[in-house]
């Protein structure tokens, strides 16, 4: 900008010089030639500190060797080596002194580059980006946390990723040694064992005093969690090891070999015995949660099931079975099974058993709605890993035959048995059950469509509109559903064509609520780098945990379709007050809004669009009017295909 030389205005130069004289002449005295420089040609320093030796070298005169204050080569810098030999690609962390030297060596040492600092605004967010890359890539990142306090933020994330079996590499900062503490907030943030706050739904955690021990400690961690099942690991990293220099005692540092583990699979005994239960079931029927890890155990389900003309009840935890084939069921079809295969389920006896919430036995009361006799065969390497605290586990259930092994790793083998079990009878009775499920298939199909049109002109709009109009918008990209926050009735997995397995991700685990947004973001980051379409189904609660990763998402330019499930409220918690006043007879408070009071979130209502934009976001809305829904969405998808993220504010029903 060119300073005014006139009357009209105050010279910068002048004024700097008069405030000087008029009360900073100690300040005058005591500055170099090099300030007075600065003064003379003033220029842009992206920060609140002064410049250091480096910044001052590089502005006015040819750059020399710079002294290493440290004496040596920093910790930090052998710990972001030990990093680059993992390939972690990202690590979405809030900045914070405790790992304030890892930070520098991340950008600095390892050029910010695998990994590559993504900036988040809270803890949280960065395990649910972490949770939501990891499901796209099969790949962990890593995020650092401020030591108890940003823990503390962290772990409803962490617990979430430990329900929903996906590794996440969790570094604690701390400050160890009470004696050389920072006093004031260091010191308050500091702890003997910081990890304690998540031992109970971690996989493994470790405190390595030396760098040696962390070198282990990574490379370890890194092992267990891709290990199935997968979980999250905590390392507790002291902020005086990343600190120091590298000194004599350090000597002969090294940086173990990583192997990937080979997943364990069922013992061939089991495995005979399931195939030859399958084969004499006249109903049998293949239960999947968490079962296909990878695209090709999509394939594997799809071949086994073949086999048996078993038909498949997908739950859901991760996209098992393509929706769109003629054995694909929903979940009542268990009730009629002679055997039940269950793969990597998170609860094999809400499968056989019903619970009934209605008030009249007490809070509620179990029944079974499996046939009797039926016989339970499960293969999940959830038994492998099982604590004490944390109720994830759910109820016990007695099965006729237990493997306890990653389902994937073993369909090879259990594919082979009944293959080699296979009779010519049996195989013989395929056609007929083929031509049956196909028919019974494009039965549900055609009822699912019809309900699908109830409502369909509706304002607020139906969630099987907001879900159509979505999908006939994205269904001839390469897309991905990489979140759907809320309830919105499952339409998409009833009626969008979901056969591959970056279709469909799963949920929290934990269903915690703020999942949906970082999950969403860390997924469509994954998805950025592998050059697929990324949206998500958001719903208004969820966002309002940690709104702050929308601005993450700008800021590293992460293209996805967020499009609002915005029926103003938490519908889940308004209907369980509905239900308690019901059951004790008595009206259930309600307020100036539409629900019980507590529930609702309206008066005011918030404004997601002019929250987005507020962030870098473009944003649209709110729009409550469905004909407007359809063009709204195919001008925000030309946005996210310009490297941009868009949202979309829907006014909707309430499910």
């Amino acid at each position: 900008m060119t300073e005014p030389r006139n009357g009209s205005g105050t010279d910068r130069r002048r004024f700097l010089k008069g405030a000087a004289l008029a009360g900073a002449a100690p300040a005058i005295a005591a500055t170099t030639s090099v300030t007075q420089a600065q003064v003379a040609a003033p220029r842009h320093i992206p920060s609140a500190l002064p410049p250091n030796a480096h910044q001052i070298a590089a502005e006015t005169h040819a750059p020399g060797p710079i002294e290493n204050r440290i004496g040596g080569k920093p910790g930090s810098d052998f710990m972001v080596d030990v990093l680059k030999t993992l390939d972690i690609k990202y690590t979405p962390s809030n900045c914070a002194s405790s790992f304030r030297a890892l930070h520098e060596s991340i950008i600095n040492y390892g050029e910010n580059k695998a990994p590559e600092y993504l900036s988040c605004m809270h803890e949280e967010s960065g395990v649910g980006m972490a949770h939501g890359y990891f499901k796209i890539t099969g790949k962990p990142l890593m995020t650092m946390v401020h030591g108890t306090v940003g823990l503390q933020h962290a772990t409803m994330g962490i617990y979430n990723a430990w329900c929903d079996r996906v590794p996440v590499i969790i570094i604690g900062g701390n400050d160890l040694d009470a004696a050389a503490r920072p006093p004031g907030v260091p010191t308050f943030h500091a702890a003997q064992d910081i990890n304690t706050i998540v031992r109970d739904y971690t996989k493994w955690d470790d405190m390595p005093t030396s760098l040696q021990a962390f070198a282990q400690s990574m490379v370890r961690g890194y092992k267990i969690a891709m290990t199935p099942p997968y979980g999250p690991v905590a390392i507790s990293l002291d902020a005086g090891l990343q600190q120091e220099p590298i000194g004599a005692h350090n000597s002969g540092l090294y940086i173990p070999k990583f192997t990937m583990p080979s997943p364990p699979s069922g013992e061939m005994g089991a495995v005979k015995d399931a195939a030859k239960m399958l084969l004499a079931a006249e109903n049998p029927v293949i239960v999947a949660d968490r079962a296909a890890r990878t695209p090709n155990g999509i394939r594997l389900l799809v071949e086994l099931a073949e086999l048996l003309q078993a038909q498949v009840v997908d739950q859901g935890g991760r996209m098992n079975f393509p929706n769109t084939h003629y054995l694909a069921r929903g979940a009542a079809v268990a009730a009629q099974a002679d055997v039940i295969l269950g793969l990597e389920l998170s609860d094999f006896w809400a499968v056989v058993n019903s619970y009934t919430d209605n008030g009249e036995h007490g809070i509620g009361y179990n029944s079974a709605k499996a046939k009797a006799g039926v016989k339970l065969i499960s293969i999940s390497s959830v038994e492998l890993l099982t604590k004490a605290n944390y109720q994830d586990f759910q109820r016990f259930q007695s099965v006729d035959i237990s493997m306890p092994a990653d389902a994937e790793a073993t369909l090879p083998a259990l594919i082979e048995a009944v293959k080699s079990q296979m009779t010519s009878e049996r195989r013989a009775q395929n056609d007929q059950r083929a031509e049956k499920a196909k028919k019974a298939f494009a039965d549900i199909r055609a009822r699912e469509t019809a309900a699908a049109a109830v409502a369909w002109d509706a304002s607020p709009i139906s969630t099987a509109r907001l879900c159509m109009e979505l999908y006939n918008q994205i269904k001839d990209e390469d897309w991905s559903l990489v979140a759907s926050e809320g309830n919105v009735s499952n339409w998409p997995n009833r009626l969008w064509k979901m056969e591959k397995h970056h279709h469909w991700l799963g949920r929290s685990g934990g269903y915690g609520v703020g999942y949906g947004a970082p999950a969403s973001v860390g997924a469509a980051l994954a998805n950025r780098d592998l050059g697929r379409f990324s949206v998500s189904i958001q719903s208004d609660g969820d966002l309002m945990f940690a709104p702050g990763v929308l601005w993450t998402a700008a800021k590293h330019k992460i293209p996805l379709l967020s499009v609002m499930h915005n029926n103003r409220a938490w519908h889940q918690e308004v209907m369980h007050v509905q239900r308690m006043a019901s059951f004790r007879n008595r009206p259930s408070n309600y307020g100036n809004d539409a629900g019980p009071i507590g529930t609702m979130i309206q008066n005011p209502d918030i404004e997601y669009h002019k929250l987005a934009e507020s962030m870098g976001w473009w944003a649209k809305g709110p729009i409550k009017d469905p004909a407007q829904l359809g063009p709204a969405i195919k001008e925000a998808m030309a946005v996210v295909k310009s490297g941009q993220p868009a949202l979309l504010n829907v006014w909707t029903q309430p499910r």
